[in-house]
């Protein structure tokens, strides 16, 4: 998989327009570079992001056993990072105006959802955290249409309203139960919306350096920014090695070479439809959680988690007829 190799070279000055527009707002996205079907590299991508961040809510239970949340948060951001490094091309510069991006990206698409996990499943099962996962296309979407300043297809429209049930319908035994698990679905869904958001400001960027360049720099400033309370989690931790094993899988593969996965997919497709990566999250996460981990889901999940799909499938969908022209997108997407 080549990470760095996805600038826009395709669409022209379009692609390049874009990016000179989305250059001026810190919260901006531009379209993919391919509007037509995936291909083999676009669906090995998109299986390679849901696949491994589906088995990551599992990892996260094992670290658990031991681990504090907000070491095993710290450690796999670290551990990202010093992955990425391994590569030459991640150290390749980018201009000084686009570090502030890089910090946003910092903070919204690693610090902040990668901490919320560890403490929601503290209160939330994993196969309830992967099931939820499903509807960050949902997210993405409305994020895409705020940015990009045109409305969403009717198709689109009603993915968002059939997930947003959905949504529902998987919160609805954790809320039942009260109290922590439903502050657990809400840390959830507060992660959700930072990846909304992120998935959207990394596309330009992606099209402009690669992948490498900016997710080592983003894992950087999370590292940094995590330091203090991943050091204090250590301190009240205990070590284990099946927490480190988990921990480290959570690392090298959930922190970078999903997100390495992710983020080639989202500049080649838009942010959308690179999304969809989370299809697969609660096929796996429901797996491993009741399999391996011998979790219970009660029925109204398992509907939702359905439902959700559902949704999410219908909200990536494009619809030509509401599509605008060139121009109008151009026009646009100034911020």
């Amino acid at each position: 998989m080549a990470a760095n190799d996805t600038s826009a070279t395709t669409g022209g000055d379009t692609v390049h327009g874009l990016m000179a527009i989305n250059s001026r707002g810190l919260v901006s996205t531009s379209e993919g570079t391919n509007r037509g079907a995936f291909g083999p590299q676009e669906w090995g991508l998109l299986a390679t992001a849901g696949c491994v961040w589906g088995s990551s809510f599992f990892f996260i239970a094992e670290a658990l056993e031991h681990f504090e949340p907000m070491l095993i948060t710290w450690l796999r951001v670290l551990l990202g990072f010093l992955t990425m490094s391994l590569f030459p091309k991640s150290r390749a510069p980018i201009d000084a105006e686009d570090w502030k991006r890089v910090i946003f990206l910092g903070v919204i698409w690693m610090s902040i959802p990668l901490s919320m996990f560890p403490f929601a499943e503290r209160r939330v099962s994993s196969s309830v955290t992967g099931m939820l996962n499903a509807a960050v296309p949902i997210f993405t979407a409305v994020v895409a249409t705020v940015l990009l300043r045109r409305l969403p297809g009717v198709r689109q429209r009603w993915g968002l309203l059939v997930g947003t049930f959905g949504i529902m319908l998987i919160g609805i035994p954790s809320i039942r139960q009260g109290g922590t698990e439903t502050i657990g679905v809400l840390m959830i869904l507060l992660a959700l919306c930072c990846y909304g958001i992120a998935s959207n400001v990394v596309v330009p960027l992606q099209q402009k350096y690669g992948a490498l360049p900016i997710l080592r720099r983003v894992a950087g400033v999370a590292t940094v920014l995590l330091s203090p309370f991943g050091i204090v989690g250590a301190t009240n931790s205990t070590f284990g090695w099946k927490a480190m094993a988990a921990n480290t899988a959570l690392g090298v593969f959930g922190s970078a070479l999903a997100f390495i996965a992710l983020t080639t997919l989202a500049g080649r497709v838009g942010s959308t439809r690179a999304s969809t990566n989370t299809y697969l999250i609660p096929v796996v996460a429901l797996f491993l959680g009741t399999v391996v981990r011998d979790e219970s889901i009660e029925a109204f999940s398992v509907v939702g988690c359905v439902v959700v799909l559902i949704g999410a499938y219908l909200a990536s969908r494009a619809d030509s007829a509401t599509r605008a022209a060139p121009s109008a997108r151009l026009s646009g997407t100034s911020q």
